[in-house]
Parts: structure tokens; C-alpha cells; sequence
């Protein structure tokens, strides 16, 4: 999927509530939707790569080589679900819509779903979601540094010691003459170089300019093919945030959805879906188009292995 390949609004996704309801008033033309984004250029078979089959019913496929039955919902986010998948569409809708996220309990009223635990569920489902298959690593220069998530705490570790925090490492684009472009970010168990060395291979391209502080956790950075800038926080006059904006922004700005949407109630456990809720949405910032993250979150709903509530939500 090319990210920046726009599609059409009102062509290949609805504009607005009015649209989506139209667009989605029965469970075949959900079907029909979710089959076009899993099988652009025509049904594959997922076991044996063939391209031709016959078509059983709305939501399975017969391989004409191998005869295996295929459902359009087989490995994606829908995959097993026993409510109506109008019902997914629309929990995507209001999470795509809403500017800042949306909580369990806020979905679970809105659906009318039977539970909470339905809703913080399904809304793990759709974080998982939010990261896409073989997204683009950060490239240019780059940003890294660490931040604490979690309430205030007396007699903890000091400096990089996380106590009963969570430890968090952020990456950021710094674009010229000002601004920033994208983020990753990554709940690690603690700063020392087994955990840094790792995120940033996988976040970030090789050749890219990298600021951080003199940690030495970020010592291995040039071998690997990186150009590292060191920052001297204490011999310096400015503040951290003035030295390191990119970073310090987005964790204020991270820890304060989190106060606002969730009221500070994430667990260390979960919080890596919350940061890829986050991470999404900052990416995506700059969309004016409610609809447009509604696609791309069933664009990458389609493509996610399938997480269940005892085999991933719980064991994460």
C-alpha cells in the first residue's frame, strides 16, 4: 500500500456519517468493502498463491488449485467475530473521527456494546491495527531520546532508572528550517544498549543523521552506519527542551492525551498499543479528511496478523 498514493474521497471511502451509512447499511457491502481493500488486483489464495476462484458465498472463496474454502475475513482484524461487522466499521469510524481517540467506556456507550471488556478489546484490536505492515523507517535527521509515563512516584530510581514508571524511547523527524515530520516510539524495560541499538536499527535508516545526549546506550550508532550527534546536556546553557525539541514535544504532548483521553489509566502492560494509537495519529496529523483515517485504518486492518484477547491482548 502507497502511503502517499491518496485515494478519492467519496470515491473509495466515505466523506461523512451520512455517507458511511449509506456506504454500509448491510453486512454484504461491508464484505464487499473489506474484500476490495484485502484483494485489490483479485482474489489470492493465501495458501497457495493462486489468483483464480469461485465464489461461494459473499464472504468465502473456493481456490480453484488447492479447493481450499477462503473467508474474506480469515487473518484480518475481523477474523472469528460474531457481531455484525457493520458494527467494527462503525467503532472505526468513531475512533478515526474523534480528534483525540476515543476511551472503552466512551465506544462501549456509543455502540451499545454489551461490556466493557468487548470495547477495550476490540479497541486493542484496532491499536494493533494502527501499525503498518513494512511502513517507511525514519529517515534525514532524527531525534532520540527517553521519557517516564506513569503518575508521580516518591523514593524511585533516579536518572534513567524507570522505578514503577514506564520507560519510553522516542524518535522524531526534525525537518529544515523547522517543524517535525514523523514518530516511532517503543515501551522498552530499560535504556541500556540491548534495548536502544534495536529500536533504532528498526526505526530509522541507515545513513541518517541521529541527535541524542551523551548516553552511552547510543554508543554503537556510528559502527552501524549512522551519523551521531552528541548533545552535551550539561555543559550547556540552554534547557533540554530548547537543546532537544522534537522529543520533548512529543512526549508533553504524549503524556497529555493520555492524562485527557484515559485519564493517566494505562498500564505498563498495554501501554505499547496506546503508543501505536498515538503514533498513528501524530503521524497523521496533518489529514484533514475524517475519512481518509478511516480508510487507512481498514486499509491496515486487512493486513495485521489477528491478535485474540487470551492468545495476545492478555499475554502482551
Amino acid at each position: 500500500m502507497d502511503e502517499y498514493n491518496l485515494p478519492v474521497g467519496g470515491t473509495d471511502y466515505p466523506r461523512t456519517l451520512s455517507e458511511f451509512d449509506k456506504w454500509f447499511s448491510s453486512e454484504s457491502e461491508c464484505l464487499d468493502f473489506i474484500r476490495k481493500l484485502r484483494w485489490p488486483d483479485g482474489f489470492l489464495c493465501p495458501e497457495c498463491n493462486n489468483p483464480k476462484g469461485w465464489q461461494l458465498s459473499t464472504e468465502l472463496v473456493r481456490c480453484t488449485k488447492c479447493k481450499r474454502k477462503v473467508s474474506v475475513l480469515a487473518g484480518t482484524t475481523f477474523h472469528g467475530t460474531k457481531k455484525p461487522l457493520k458494527l467494527w466499521l462503525q467503532a472505526m469510524w468513531y475512533v478515526t473521527s474523534q480528534k483525540f481517540g476515543g476511551s472503552a467506556l466512551g465506544l462501549k456507550r456509543v455502540l451499545g456494546l454489551g461490556g466493557y471488556q468487548t470495547a477495550w478489546c476490540w479497541l486493542h484490536k484496532l491499536r494493533h491495527a494502527m501499525v503498518r505492515p513494512g511502513r517507511e523507517a525514519l529517515c534525514g535527521t532524527v531525534e532520540i531520546d527517553e521519557t517516564l509515563i506513569g503518575g508521580e512516584e516518591h523514593g524511585g530510581k533516579r536518572g534513567r532508572g524507570a522505578g514503577r514508571k514506564s520507560l519510553v524511547v522516542i524518535a522524531v523527524e526534525i525537518l529544515e528550517p523547522k517543524g517535525f515530520g514523523r514518530i516511532r516510539m517503543k515501551h522498552i524495560d530499560n535504556a541500556g544498549a540491548e534495548n536502544l541499538i534495536p529500536f533504532v536499527v528498526d526505526s530509522v535508516k541507515s545513513g541518517s543523521t541521529i541527535h541524542t545526549d551523551c548516553w552511552r546506550g547510543y554508543n554503537q550508532l556510528e559502527s552501524l552506519g549512522y551519523k551521531h550527534d552528541k548533545i552535551n546536556m550539561s555543559e550547556s546553557d540552554d534547557f533540554a527542551h530548547v537543546l532537544m525539541p522534537g522529543v520533548h514535544r512529543v512526549a508533553s504532548l504524549l503524556k497529555r492525551w493520555l492524562l485527557g483521553t484515559h485519564q493517566g489509566a494505562v498500564s505498563g502492560q498495554h501501554l505499547a498499543y496506546y503508543l501505536d494509537e498515538y503514533t498513528f495519529r501524530f503521524n497523521r496529523r496533518t489529514s484533514t479528511a475524517r475519512g481518509l483515517l478511516f480508510y487507512r485504518l481498514m486499509q491496515q486492518a486487512v493486513a495485521v496478523p489477528t491478535i485474540t484477547y487470551r492468545g495476545g491482548l492478555l499475554t502482551d
